[in-house]
């Protein structure tokens, strides 16, 4: 089984790091520029390191030249897993 996310990539950013916006849109920001593939070899690296599985688990599936890219991660990981490995707190609802 697989997983698709879609999330926003911030290259050159000088951090590496992830976060929500307000639309709760996954962003993450790298520190590589988008040269030569080098955000998205990044990308794929740090989001492997988070959840603990070999890089060739995580794949680019559409957006390799633009921000806007959507990941396959083999395995069942939802959105609230894949959010709490790269260390973003989801607000939780207050009313049911």
């Amino acid at each position: 089984m697989a997983s698709l996310f879609e999330l926003k990539v911030i290259p050159s950013s000088g951090k590496q790091k992830a976060t929500l916006d307000k639309s709760g849109t996954l962003k993450i920001y790298l520190k590589n520029p988008a040269e030569k593939g080098l955000a998205n070899k990044e990308l794929i690296k740090y989001i492997a390191k988070s959840l603990s599985i070999p890089q060739k688990d995580v794949l680019l599936v559409s957006g390799q030249t633009n921000r806007k890219k959507r990941m396959k991660i083999v395995g069942n990981y939802s959105f609230e897993i894949l959010c709490a490995a790269l260390g973003i707190e989801l607000q939780k609802k207050l009313f049911t």
